[in-house]
Protein backbone atom coordinates (compact mmCIF):
# COMPACT_ATOMS: atom_id res chain seq x y z
CA UNK A 1 0.00 0.00 0.00
CA UNK A 2 1.44 3.34 -0.79
CA UNK A 3 1.67 5.74 1.80
CA UNK A 4 -0.10 8.75 1.53
CA UNK A 5 1.86 12.34 1.53
CA UNK A 6 2.65 14.11 4.52
CA UNK A 7 0.75 17.89 4.40
CA UNK A 8 3.02 20.87 5.52
CA UNK A 9 2.17 24.48 6.40
CA UNK A 10 5.50 26.43 7.34
CA UNK A 11 6.13 30.49 8.29
CA UNK A 12 9.25 32.42 8.69
CA UNK A 13 9.50 34.52 12.55
CA UNK A 14 11.84 36.77 13.66
CA UNK A 15 13.32 35.61 16.83
CA UNK A 16 13.48 33.11 19.33
CA UNK A 17 11.28 34.14 21.53
CA UNK A 18 8.22 34.62 19.62
CA UNK A 19 9.22 31.58 17.79
CA UNK A 20 8.80 29.93 21.17
CA UNK A 21 5.45 31.65 22.20
CA UNK A 22 3.80 30.50 18.99
CA UNK A 23 4.88 26.99 18.74
CA UNK A 24 4.06 26.47 22.29
CA UNK A 25 0.55 27.87 21.29
CA UNK A 26 0.82 25.33 18.57
CA UNK A 27 1.95 22.59 20.29
CA UNK A 28 -1.21 22.87 23.11
CA UNK A 29 -3.64 23.16 20.19
CA UNK A 30 -2.47 20.45 18.49
CA UNK A 31 -1.40 18.16 21.80
CA UNK A 32 -3.33 15.25 20.68
CA UNK A 33 -0.93 14.58 17.68
CA UNK A 34 -3.00 16.07 14.99
CA UNK A 35 0.07 17.79 14.19
CA UNK A 36 3.69 17.51 14.62
CA UNK A 37 5.23 21.00 15.36
CA UNK A 38 9.04 22.43 14.90
CA UNK A 39 11.46 25.37 14.89
CA UNK A 40 14.91 25.95 13.60
CA UNK A 41 17.19 28.62 13.82
CA UNK A 42 18.54 29.92 10.68
CA UNK A 43 21.78 31.67 10.12
CA UNK A 44 20.43 34.79 9.32
CA UNK A 45 18.90 34.79 12.98
CA UNK A 46 15.14 34.59 11.87
CA UNK A 47 13.24 31.21 12.89
CA UNK A 48 11.22 28.58 10.53
CA UNK A 49 8.58 27.00 12.00
CA UNK A 50 6.74 23.81 10.39
CA UNK A 51 3.62 22.01 10.84
CA UNK A 52 3.14 18.74 9.72
CA UNK A 53 -0.27 17.30 9.30
CA UNK A 54 -1.48 13.52 8.20
CA UNK A 55 -4.73 14.96 6.88
CA UNK A 56 -5.26 18.33 4.83
CA UNK A 57 -5.53 20.92 7.37
CA UNK A 58 -8.25 23.77 7.64
CA UNK A 59 -5.98 26.83 6.36
CA UNK A 60 -8.46 29.20 7.68
CA UNK A 61 -8.59 28.36 10.80
CA UNK A 62 -4.83 28.23 11.18
CA UNK A 63 -3.95 31.37 9.55
CA UNK A 64 -6.84 32.74 12.65
CA UNK A 65 -4.91 30.85 14.90
CA UNK A 66 -1.43 32.28 13.66
CA UNK A 67 -3.03 35.76 13.69
CA UNK A 68 -3.90 35.13 16.80
CA UNK A 69 -1.04 34.06 18.65
CA UNK A 70 2.09 36.03 16.02
CA UNK A 71 0.45 38.79 14.33
CA UNK A 72 -1.59 38.96 11.09
CA UNK A 73 1.85 39.89 8.56
CA UNK A 74 2.97 36.25 10.06
CA UNK A 75 -0.11 34.56 9.36
CA UNK A 76 -0.50 36.37 5.77
CA UNK A 77 2.98 34.42 4.76
CA UNK A 78 1.82 30.71 6.01
CA UNK A 79 2.47 28.44 3.00
CA UNK A 80 0.61 25.09 2.62
CA UNK A 81 2.32 22.32 0.66
CA UNK A 82 2.39 18.41 0.65
CA UNK A 83 5.83 16.46 0.92
CA UNK A 84 6.03 13.53 -1.45
CA UNK A 85 5.49 9.86 0.69
CA UNK A 86 8.77 8.38 0.10
CA UNK A 87 11.52 6.41 2.37
CA UNK A 88 13.62 9.99 3.51
CA UNK A 89 16.07 8.18 5.16
CA UNK A 90 16.85 6.12 2.22
CA UNK A 91 17.13 9.26 0.36
CA UNK A 92 19.10 10.95 2.78
CA UNK A 93 21.34 8.13 3.00
CA UNK A 94 21.86 8.04 -1.02
CA UNK A 95 22.80 12.18 -0.96
CA UNK A 96 24.84 11.72 2.30
CA UNK A 97 28.78 11.11 1.78
CA UNK A 98 31.31 10.29 4.46
CA UNK A 99 32.64 13.58 6.28
CA UNK A 100 36.26 14.68 7.08
CA UNK A 101 37.24 16.18 10.38
CA UNK A 102 41.16 15.71 10.69
CA UNK A 103 41.72 11.76 11.54
CA UNK A 104 37.94 11.38 12.46
CA UNK A 105 35.36 10.05 9.65
CA UNK A 106 31.76 10.53 10.12
CA UNK A 107 29.97 7.52 8.02
CA UNK A 108 26.57 5.78 7.49
CA UNK A 109 26.55 2.05 7.06
CA UNK A 110 25.97 2.19 3.50
CA UNK A 111 29.55 3.77 3.17
CA UNK A 112 31.49 1.70 5.56
CA UNK A 113 33.95 0.29 3.42
CA UNK A 114 34.87 4.07 1.81
CA UNK A 115 36.92 5.14 4.91
CA UNK A 116 40.81 5.01 4.48
CA UNK A 117 42.22 2.24 7.33
CA UNK A 118 44.31 5.12 8.86
CA UNK A 119 41.39 7.33 9.80
CA UNK A 120 38.89 6.96 12.67
CA UNK A 121 35.50 5.92 11.51
CA UNK A 122 32.22 6.84 13.18
CA UNK A 123 29.63 5.10 11.93
CA UNK A 124 25.93 7.29 12.66
CA UNK A 125 23.01 6.86 10.86
CA UNK A 126 21.41 9.43 8.75
CA UNK A 127 17.95 8.61 10.44
CA UNK A 128 19.20 9.90 13.73
CA UNK A 129 19.62 13.78 12.27
CA UNK A 130 21.09 16.02 14.41
CA UNK A 131 25.29 14.36 14.87
CA UNK A 132 25.54 12.74 11.98
CA UNK A 133 28.57 14.68 11.08
CA UNK A 134 27.27 16.78 7.97
CA UNK A 135 25.90 19.92 9.98
CA UNK A 136 28.87 22.69 10.83
CA UNK A 137 28.77 22.33 14.35
CA UNK A 138 29.59 18.47 14.73
CA UNK A 139 31.87 18.91 12.20
CA UNK A 140 33.71 21.95 14.04
CA UNK A 141 34.07 20.59 17.31
CA UNK A 142 35.53 17.05 15.77
CA UNK A 143 38.06 18.91 14.10
CA UNK A 144 39.00 20.72 17.07
CA UNK A 145 39.31 17.67 18.92
CA UNK A 146 41.38 16.69 16.69
CA UNK A 147 43.53 19.74 17.36
CA UNK A 148 43.54 19.41 21.01
CA UNK A 149 44.69 15.65 20.41
CA UNK A 150 48.02 16.80 19.03
CA UNK A 151 49.08 18.59 21.79
CA UNK A 152 47.39 17.10 24.48
CA UNK A 153 46.69 13.89 25.99
CA UNK A 154 43.39 14.49 28.24
CA UNK A 155 42.24 11.40 30.75
CA UNK A 156 39.09 12.63 31.75
CA UNK A 157 36.58 13.95 29.25
CA UNK A 158 33.06 14.62 29.45
CA UNK A 159 30.16 14.97 25.78
CA UNK A 160 27.73 17.55 27.38
CA UNK A 161 24.61 17.42 25.37
CA UNK A 162 25.96 13.93 23.50
CA UNK A 163 22.93 13.63 21.06
CA UNK A 164 24.16 10.91 18.59
CA UNK A 165 27.07 10.25 21.00
CA UNK A 166 29.27 11.05 18.03
CA UNK A 167 31.32 13.84 20.17
CA UNK A 168 32.19 11.10 23.24
CA UNK A 169 32.58 7.82 20.48
CA UNK A 170 35.11 10.21 18.47
CA UNK A 171 37.20 10.65 22.03
CA UNK A 172 36.99 7.31 23.71
CA UNK A 173 38.26 5.73 20.02
CA UNK A 174 41.52 8.30 19.78
CA UNK A 175 42.49 8.27 23.65
CA UNK A 176 40.92 4.49 24.98
CA UNK A 177 39.43 6.07 28.19
CA UNK A 178 36.63 6.39 29.70
CA UNK A 179 34.13 9.39 28.37
CA UNK A 180 31.38 10.44 30.50
CA UNK A 181 28.38 11.42 27.93
CA UNK A 182 25.16 13.34 29.30
CA UNK A 183 21.71 14.36 27.56
CA UNK A 184 18.70 15.74 28.98
CA UNK A 185 16.56 13.67 26.07
CA UNK A 186 15.85 9.68 27.14
CA UNK A 187 15.85 8.84 23.53
CA UNK A 188 19.17 10.52 22.75
CA UNK A 189 20.69 8.35 25.84
CA UNK A 190 19.87 5.14 24.42
CA UNK A 191 20.92 6.38 20.87
CA UNK A 192 24.18 7.80 22.25
CA UNK A 193 24.11 3.74 24.27
CA UNK A 194 23.55 2.30 21.09
CA UNK A 195 26.19 4.05 18.96
CA UNK A 196 28.61 3.55 21.18
CA UNK A 197 28.10 0.05 21.16
CA UNK A 198 27.98 0.39 17.33
CA UNK A 199 31.27 1.54 17.03
CA UNK A 200 32.79 -0.71 19.64
CA UNK A 201 33.18 1.47 22.77
CA UNK A 202 30.55 1.19 24.60
CA UNK A 203 33.21 -0.15 27.15
CA UNK A 204 34.57 3.78 27.19
CA UNK A 205 31.47 5.74 26.61
CA UNK A 206 28.56 5.93 30.00
CA UNK A 207 25.89 8.00 28.81
CA UNK A 208 23.21 9.05 31.87
CA UNK A 209 20.14 11.15 31.23
CA UNK A 210 21.36 14.74 33.42
CA UNK A 211 20.13 18.27 32.72
CA UNK A 212 23.37 20.53 32.91
CA UNK A 213 25.74 19.50 35.76
CA UNK A 214 22.49 18.16 38.36
CA UNK A 215 23.70 14.24 38.24
CA UNK A 216 26.16 12.96 41.04
CA UNK A 217 28.15 11.49 38.36
CA UNK A 218 29.73 14.68 37.19
CA UNK A 219 31.48 15.03 40.76
CA UNK A 220 32.13 11.43 40.72
CA UNK A 221 34.08 11.81 37.35
CA UNK A 222 35.69 15.28 37.37
CA UNK A 223 37.51 17.67 37.27
CA UNK A 224 37.61 17.06 33.88
CA UNK A 225 40.57 18.45 31.57
CA UNK A 226 38.22 18.12 28.36
CA UNK A 227 34.79 18.94 27.61
CA UNK A 228 32.82 19.05 24.37
CA UNK A 229 29.62 20.48 24.63
CA UNK A 230 27.37 20.91 21.09
CA UNK A 231 24.20 22.55 22.62
CA UNK A 232 22.91 26.07 21.74
CA UNK A 233 24.09 29.67 22.66
CA UNK A 234 21.95 30.36 25.46
CA UNK A 235 22.26 27.09 27.24
CA UNK A 236 25.94 27.20 26.89
CA UNK A 237 26.37 30.62 28.41
CA UNK A 238 23.79 29.72 31.72
CA UNK A 239 26.20 26.23 31.88
CA UNK A 240 29.67 28.61 31.99
CA UNK A 241 29.76 28.80 35.80
CA UNK A 242 28.49 24.69 36.99
CA UNK A 243 30.93 23.70 33.95
CA UNK A 244 33.78 25.88 35.47
CA UNK A 245 33.51 24.38 38.75
CA UNK A 246 34.05 20.77 37.30
CA UNK A 247 36.82 21.65 35.13
CA UNK A 248 40.39 20.70 35.90
CA UNK A 249 43.31 23.50 36.02
CA UNK A 250 44.54 23.66 32.16
CA UNK A 251 40.89 21.87 31.12
CA UNK A 252 40.20 22.41 27.45
CA UNK A 253 36.64 23.26 26.55
CA UNK A 254 34.96 22.80 22.75
CA UNK A 255 32.06 24.54 22.06
CA UNK A 256 29.52 24.55 19.65
CA UNK A 257 25.74 24.89 18.57
CA UNK A 258 26.06 28.82 17.75
CA UNK A 259 25.51 30.85 15.12
CA UNK A 260 28.56 33.03 14.54
CA UNK A 261 26.94 36.18 15.57
CA UNK A 262 26.42 34.23 19.18
CA UNK A 263 29.84 33.64 19.90
CA UNK A 264 30.74 36.77 21.11
CA UNK A 265 28.53 36.60 24.04
CA UNK A 266 29.73 32.62 24.65
CA UNK A 267 32.94 33.91 24.84
CA UNK A 268 32.61 36.33 27.16
CA UNK A 269 30.64 34.77 29.84
CA UNK A 270 33.65 31.83 30.11
CA UNK A 271 36.68 34.09 29.63
CA UNK A 272 34.71 35.88 32.99
CA UNK A 273 35.44 32.74 34.19
CA UNK A 274 38.99 31.94 33.74
CA UNK A 275 38.72 30.54 30.31
CA UNK A 276 40.58 32.02 27.40
CA UNK A 277 40.01 31.38 23.39
CA UNK A 278 42.66 29.44 22.05
CA UNK A 279 40.52 28.47 18.62
CA UNK A 280 37.64 29.99 16.80
CA UNK A 281 36.37 28.11 13.63
CA UNK A 282 33.37 29.45 11.51
CA UNK A 283 31.88 26.44 9.45
CA UNK A 284 28.43 27.35 7.40
CA UNK A 285 27.15 30.16 9.55
CA UNK A 286 28.38 28.43 12.90
CA UNK A 287 31.02 28.99 15.41
CA UNK A 288 32.89 26.18 17.04
CA UNK A 289 35.30 27.40 19.98
CA UNK A 290 37.90 26.21 21.33
CA UNK A 291 38.83 27.51 25.05
CA UNK A 292 41.81 26.78 28.14
CA UNK A 293 40.95 27.67 31.79
CA UNK A 294 43.99 28.96 33.03
CA UNK A 295 45.38 27.98 36.16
Amino acid sequence: MQPLPTHRASFSIGNEAAAKRVVDVLTEIFLDGDAAVAAFERPDGEWDVTLHFAAAPDQQLLRELLATSAGTEIAATLVFDTIEAKDWVKASLEDLVPVPAGRFVVHGSHDRDRVAPNKLAIEIEAALAFGTGHHGTTRGCLLLLDHVLKHARPTRVLDLGTGTGVLGIAAAKALHRAVLASDIDPPSVRVAAENAALNEVGNHVRVIRATGFAAPDFGRCGPFDLVLANILANPLRQLAGPMTRHLAPGARVILSGLLTHQAPAVIAAYRARGLVPLRHLRIEGWSSLLLRKVG
